[in-house]
């Protein structure tokens, strides 16, 4: 590769407008140094940025000029907010990314790759997402910019050919930029008594020979802990995340992938996320396939898994069945992601669950309260409708919604939430009628 065609992250910040228009995928997309280096410019007039979910407080962000839309909020994009930051969330779910960046075609795409390979292909590394096609568009129009960020730290990961190959050509960057960026070292966490004896619970709804799909957080990573030193096996894995915790199950050689499905023969994801570990273990290993969110949390697609187990999270659940889990005390806290997708596509067989896992009150400044409800509203938005969920989860059991009544998924709820709000939310049922 002629040196002419390697940029310095100065260099490639120096190609963009102080009024502009730029887009990234989500975390694991982004290009690091790259962004870092912007926040170095102060000659920002009208910026504007869309991404999701930073992993790191770039400066750029802060800057006066510069204006930041976000499909999914982190701690990062909360803290933006809180500082005064002209950032706003964008409602979609995952899949809807896409056409969303589609419709802003945005002047210049950025993203993280892992380093050429002999034939000039940039593996698209820990992330396919909604972007990708954008990407390719990008590239493919002279009026516009990509730009492509490569460091030795991001493994090289593979996608299905010939559809969806999961990669960029040389070719196709007009600014490639060599970096010694490390991807977000996603610590897992060890958890609580409490948040064990949910995933204990959970565990009784995984057969032998499920696909599963699992979130972010202490619970899915315990779950998975679980299973890899359980008697059980012959696993499948379709999730949108890849986490460490299904590296582990992995490495026990637990998951075969066989008879799933589609995508017989390798678990697919469509971004990585966690330990500097699980990113040496995806580096060139064809066991894990990346594919674009579209295909990745199409219900259809998840449907067509055999035993597809979906384990995800939320912050509360009413007594109608109401999901909240990207909305606390009506402030944006996160965002929509495959959340109803891996609801809805597992609620589409017989054999098929999904497990909605959350502890059953939470600590806050005025005191305990409880993490099932009367109503969501208005402190909290609904996130997934009632009428996705099956099995709810708490340390005190589970309540399983699935084909219930009003008043038995009511019933049902107040059963599994804290002893110390059960009365309460009896007499709210008995008012609601």
């Amino acid at each position: 590769m002629p040196a002419s065609r390697v940029h310095s992250p100065a260099e490639a910040v120096a190609r963009v407008g102080a009024s502009d228009s730029l887009a990234i995928g989500l975390g694991p997309a982004h290009p690091i140094k790259f962004l870092h280096a912007m926040g170095e410019r102060d000659d920002w007039v009208d910026l504007n940025l869309f991404g999701a979910l930073l992993t790191d407080l770039y400066t750029i962000f802060t800057h006066e000029g510069v204006h930041y839309r976000s499909g999914f909020y982190g701690p990062a994009e909360r803290f933006l907010r809180d500082s005064g930051a002209d950032i706003a969330y964008v409602p979609a779910d995952f899949r809807r990314f896409g056409p969303v960046v589609e419709a802003l075609a945005p002047h210049i795409m950025a993203t993280a790759v892992a380093p050429p390979d002999d034939d000039g292909y940039l593996s698209l590394s820990l992330h396919d997402g909604a972007t990708v096609d954008e990407l390719h568009r990008c590239g493919a129009d002279p009026e516009r910019i990509l730009i492509a960020e490569y460091a030795k730290s991001f493994p090289r990961t593979f996608g299905v050919e010939p559809d969806h190959p999961h990669r960029l050509h040389i070719d196709e960057v007009d600014i490639l930029v060599e970096s010694d960026a490390e991807p977000v070292d996603l610590a897992e966490s060890p958890g609580t008594d409490i948040d064990l004896a949910i995933a204990e619970e959970a565990r009784r709804y995984i057969p032998d020979g499920a696909t599963l799909q699992t979130g972010i957080g202490a619970i899915p990573s315990i779950i998975a802990g679980l299973l890899a030193d359980g008697p059980g096996g012959g696993y499948g894995v379709h999730s949108e995340m890849f986490t460490t915790g299904l590296m582990r199950l992995h490495e026990a050689g637990k998951v075969t992938n066989t008879n799933k499905g589609p995508y017989d023969g390798f678990s697919v994801t469509t971004f990585a996320a966690g330990t500097p570990e699980l990113y040496r273990w995806l580096d060139g290993n064809a066991a894990v396939r990346f594919l674009p969110v579209d295909v990745v949390n199409s219900a259809r697609v998840i449907a067509d898994n055999r035993r597809f187990v979906s384990i995800n999270g939320a912050t509360a659940v009413d007594l109608w069945g109401q999901v909240a889990a990207d909305t606390i005390d009506a402030k944006q806290h996160s965002g929509v992601g495959g959340h109803e997708d891996f609801l809805a596509g597992a609620g589409l067989q017989l054999e098929d669950r999904s497990l909605l896992c959350l502890r059953s009150s939470a600590v806050r400044d005025e005191g305990r309260a409880s993490r099932i409800v009367a109503n969501l509203a208005p402190q909290m938005l609904v996130t997934t409708p009632r009428h996705q969920v099956d099995v709810v989860i708490t340390e005190h059991g589970s309540a399983e919604l699935h084909g219930l009544s009003v008043p038995e998924r009511a019933r049902a709820l107040i059963a599994i939430a804290h002893p110390d709000f059960r009365a309460e939310l009896e007499a709210a049922a008995e008012q609601m009628r």
